[in-house]
């Protein structure tokens, strides 16, 4: 990756040919994505203007590579992925131009400058001393202690890198684990899924150069912003839902029709992240809008829920509007709606589909 001179974000996207319209066009995309007022554009704008360059580390490990996938695929709009260019991306042995003791001297340097903002993709095998995973003679473990030691926050990506993901899935050979259960002391954003959006990731960075902060987090520390709201409520089918209408069959007249997908496995009852809103492939479309029920990506272990089973519904949410926020993103008593969302009793459109859900297929 090409690095650019020193100066400001917003002078490195006018070298690029970025105009102030389209600079702030993303910037109100940025403050709709972080559930922020209309009234904040100007402070994001802003922050980002004056912002200097924050040194990246990507650490990858146990994974498929998705996540970097989805990091290269950044374009909703054009100017995401110019805000992720300009990072001054120190480390990220997949895409990075030196190899070898070259790539290893720029990791030992910017570890020894700090400061710097660390991402993680893949989960950490620690079986046998860690030996599942070296990169230039040294362990997954080893590399990532020594980097969280003089970081300024590091942001998990994929499931993998939260969860443990499908590398931890019994009988976990390699003994592989998350971020979390390896690192302490240090602040940790969680941005699960298989592969996580890289329009969250953005959307993190725009929060932490905007109030000097990382965004707030659900108990598992995943940003509010991205995992604050169930993907039932958000759903397109969700009136099909509602209604009692259900796919029965891959092909019947419902699925034809762009019914409700949770008889045929969805896992969006029970799974937490703004894909229905922000989508994937410069906001085109998503699994659930190609026909195919959510699996749940987002989810602790989602990889041993069998995909096309259903899940238990305990609750039946009413689609809710964005929770109300203050100067530095949610605040507590948004979050505090996010919460207790959950704890809703259904409806009589909600009810009239439980029941429905136990009828038998024609």
């Amino acid at each position: 990756m090409v690095d650019h001179p020193d100066g400001t974000l917003m002078d490195a996207l006018v070298r690029k040919g970025v105009t102030r319209r389209d600079f702030l066009k993303f910037c109100s995309v940025m403050a709709g994505t972080l559930a922020l007022p209309a009234s904040m554009v100007p402070k994001v704008a802003h922050a980002l203007e004056t912002a200097t360059r924050p040194p990246l580390v990507w650490l990858e490990f146990q994974d498929c590579a998705g996540c970097t996938e989805s990091l290269l695929r950044a374009n909703q709009p054009t100017v995401a992925e110019l805000v992720l260019d300009v990072l001054s991306l120190n480390y990220h042995e997949t895409i990075m131009a030196p190899s070898g003791a070259q790539a290893e001297k720029s990791l030992e340097d910017t570890v020894n400058a700090g400061g710097y903002l660390t991402v993680v993709e893949g989960s950490i095998p620690t079986g046998e001393n860690g030996i599942y995973c070296c990169i230039g003679g040294r362990t997954a473990v080893d590399i990532l202690q020594e980097v969280a030691s003089n970081t300024a926050a590091i942001i998990a990506v994929g499931a993998c890198a939260t969860y443990g993901g499908w590398p931890s899935t019994p009988p976990n050979p390699t003994e592989a684990k998350g971020v979390h259960e390896i690192v302490s002391g240090v602040p940790i954003v969680s941005m699960s899924g298989c592969p996580y959006n890289v329009d969250n990731l953005t959307a993190t960075v725009v929060h932490y150069l905007t109030f000097n902060k990382l965004p707030d987090m659900d108990d598992l520390g995943r940003p509010l912003f991205a995992y604050g709201r169930r993907i039932h409520d958000n759903c397109e089918r969700r009136g099909h839902f509602d209604a009692g209408e259900f796919v029965r069959e891959w092909g019947d007249e419902g699925h034809r029709n762009g019914w409700c997908l949770y008889q045929m496995g969805c896992k969006g009852p029970i799974t937490f992240h703004n894909c229905p809103t922000i989508r994937w492939n410069q906001g085109t479309n998503w699994p659930v809008g190609g026909g195919h029920g959510c699996i749940g990506c987002s989810q602790p272990n989602f990889w041993e829920n069998p995909a096309y089973e259903t899940t238990g519904i305990f609750e039946v949410t009413p689609p809710q509007t964005f929770p109300p926020t203050e100067e530095g993103g949610i605040s507590p008593a948004g979050a505090g709606a996010i919460g207790a969302a959950a704890g809703v009793a259904a409806g009589v459109a909600g009810a009239v589909a439980v029941r429905q859900i136990t009828k038998e297929s024609e």
